[in-house]
Formats: C-alpha cells, sequence, structure tokens
C-alpha cells in the first residue's frame, strides 16, 4: 500500500492506494497533519510508503517523524519524469503541475492533453502528444478573486461563492457572483477553445476542487476527476521506481 499526500496552498489531501485501486480520501488543514496521518497509518498498517508532493509551507519534519515506520519520498524537479520539460524556467515549474502532467502523460498516451487544476489558483499544463511539456497559464481561482475584490476596493463586500441566480447582476452582490462565476467559466472555455484551435487529437482533464461545479458548466467534453493529481501521484512514484 501506498500513502500519497499533496500539500497544497489552503488544505492537504491524501489518498491509500493498492495497486491502482483508490482505498479511501482524505482532506484536513496544515496544523492537522501528524495527527491525520497517525490515524490513516493506525486504520491501514501495510502501508509501505508515503510519497508527498508539497507546494504548501509544511516542514518535512512533519513527515520524516514516520520513518520509522515507513519510506518516506519526497517528489523533487530531479526525479524522473515522463515528459521532456521544455518549460524556459524548469526550476519553477510547480511540482504539483509536473506530478498532473506525468499523470496525463501516463493515462493518455500519444494524445494532446491539457491539464486544468482549479483549485486557489487555477493551473493550465500542456503536453503535447509526443511528451513535451510546454508549458500553460496560471489565474486566481474563484475564492482569490472574490477576496481581491474585496481587499482592493474601498466598498465591494467579502462574499462567498454562490452560482448567480442570471448573468445580468441586478444587485452588487449578484454583480459579483456573475463576474467571478461567470468570469471564470468563460476564461476556462476560452483557453480550452484556443488550445482546441491549434492541435487535433486533444484530451482535457478537469481537476481540482472547483472540478465538479465547472464540469457542469463548461460548454467543452472534459474528463473531470477530482482526485487526479493523487492518482497522478501514485502513477508518478510507481514510474520512479520503475526507471531508477
Amino acid at each position: 500500500m501506498i500513502l500519497t499526500v499533496d500539500v497544497g496552498n489552503t488544505r492537504i489531501k491524501a489518498a491509500v492506494f493498492e495497486g491502482n485501486s483508490v482505498l479511501e480520501n482524505f482532506v484536513f488543514q496544515n496544523n492537522e497533519l501528524e495527527t491525520a496521518i497517525e490515524k490513516i497509518l493506525q486504520k491501514f498498517k501495510n502501508c509501505s510508503d508515503l510519497v508527498v508532493a508539497s507546494v504548501g509551507n509544511v516542514e518535512k519534519q512533519s513527515f520524516l517523524i514516520f520513518e520509522n515506520r515507513l519510506k518516506v519520498h519526497f517528489l523533487t524537479h530531479e526525479d524522473k519524469f515522463p515528459f521532456i520539460n521544455k518549460y524556459a524556467t524548469p526550476k519553477t515549474l510547480g511540482i504539483d503541475r509536473m506530478v498532473l502532467a506525468s499523470g496525463a502523460t501516463l493515462q493518455y498516451p500519444r494524445q494532446n492533453r491539457l491539464v486544468i487544476d482549479a483549485g486557489t489558483c487555477i493551473t493550465y499544463d500542456f503536453i503535447d502528444e509526443n511528451d513535451n511539456y510546454l508549458g500553460g497559464a496560471i489565474s486566481p481561482g474563484l475564492r482569490l478573486r472574490y477576496e481581491a475584490l474585496h481587499n482592493y476596493t474601498a466598498k465591494l463586500p467579502l462574499l462567498s461563492f454562490e452560482i448567480p441566480e442570471e448573468y445580468i447582476g441586478n444587485s452588487t452582490v449578484q454583480a459579483i457572483h456573475s463576474g467571478v462565476v461567470n468570469g471564470f467559466v468563460y476564461e476556462i472555455d476560452g483557453f480550452i477553445d484556443e488550445y482546441r484551435s491549434d492541435y487535433s487529437n486533444f484530451i482535457i482533464i478537469l481537476t481540482g476542487g472547483d472540478a465538479e461545479f465547472l464540469a457542469k458548466r463548461l460548454k467543452n467534453t472534459i474528463f473531470a476527476n477530482s482526485n487526479f493529481l493523487l492518482e497522478s501521484l501514485s502513477q508518478t512514484f510507481q514510474y520512479k521506481i520503475d526507471n531508477d
């Protein structure tokens, strides 16, 4: 069994795998890390490896305290990945984006792939059919858009996510919801249209905390999988073992 852990900007996701099958998923806050992993390992005593991909501010020591019970692995830029990294600044490419690109390459061979991760930020990662990672885009996620409108204006309120009643907002509150939510959807559809116009044999993978909401509203056909990063983390680790 393998325990995979994705340390994001706002929360931590984890999953226990046996082979390619997910036995259970977990979500918790950064300050709950050690307690949460302890509970997971008590439940799944046969876990042999703990595999971590982190873009958040969590000390490695929080994972290393479990070294006496299983092997701890931190994926880094120095590991082997199944794609050719053509990013102009490869060392600045987030390890989470590399893992997503790896999963897309391994799961969908010989296709042009666009991975959209809708979380704190929206990231777009493109891997062509020859397994070249070419880059993508980064923009604010839903929560950041709401916060930006409140934090950088004098009078706009801080709102929680809400599906707008109409695309024409007839109040300040409804106008904010329409601008944030519809703008979010239109942006993603616009990016997809651009990629589709340039590339054939094309697949779109949508993941992240807002994947389920988006899957119902995007006009483009996609594969929505909120657990894609954790699955990709398990597959990338296996690829690393097979190619070391």
